[in-house]
């Protein structure tokens, strides 16, 4: 089982308190109106399912309730930092 930080709460819990919600730092179109439906569509449904590390957003569900990030090597379920959303991550994929 994994142990995840919460930068929120402050301590490490059991991967069961928490919800896995996708892939982090996607940038929401500038303006959604002028998007065309194979643009938007992208936005929406297409993410990248990288062997190796990534960069994920996970929601502290039976805690804090907050969102964050983490940096994650979807090999071997090695984390290896949790950050706030907002936050540039440390460690480069």
């Amino acid at each position: 089982m994994l142990q995840l930080f919460c930068p929120h709460c402050g301590e490490h819990r059991e991967e069961e308190e928490f919800h896995y919600k996708g892939q982090a730092h996607i940038a929401r179109p500038t303006d959604p109106d002028g998007c065309s439906d194979q643009e938007w569509g992208e936005y929406l449904y297409f993410r990248k399912n990288p062997r190796g590390i990534h960069h994920e957003v996970w929601v502290h569900a039976a805690g804090c309730r907050k969102f964050f990030n983490v940096t994650r090597d979807t090999r071997s379920y090695e984390i290896f930092e949790s950050y706030l959303v907002g936050e540039q991550p440390s460690t480069a994929p």
